[in-house]
């Protein structure tokens, strides 16, 4: 694979995109806008805090923990999405192992966040 297939496929190592030797993930090229969302749900987890702090009734706190929680999910959601869009995809188009280990991984990750 060359450096710019591994960019494209988002799974590939040391492209220019990405420091030697660190992989170039499904993510990277909404990366800004994760870290955007993943800094508002900071703040609301920094509200929770507060809430506590002000001795806010426990329902109040319940709601905004629940809105905490989807949007950590739906954030889940989305990195997920990208992982098989990018990743599984690539490993498919390799095929052999490299897909079934893939597959296991995605579907372990799955798993996980069924639980949650």
């Amino acid at each position: 694979m060359t450096a710019i297939e591994a960019e494209s496929s988002g799974c590939g190592a040391g492209t220019a995109a990405a420091p030697e030797g660190h992989a170039v993930h499904g993510y990277h090229h909404r990366k800004d806008e994760h870290l955007k969302r993943l800094r508002r749900i900071e703040g609301q987890i920094r509200g929770l805090q507060r809430l506590v702090d002000e001795d806010v009734y426990c329902i109040d706190i319940l709601t905004q923990v629940s809105a905490s929680t989807k949007a950590l999910q739906s954030f889940a959601l989305q990195l997920l999405e990208e992982h098989l869009r990018h990743c599984v995809a690539d490993a498919a188009v390799k095929g052999g192992d490299e897909i079934d280990a893939k597959v296991e991984e995605a579907t372990k990750a799955i798993a996980r966040l069924l639980r949650t």
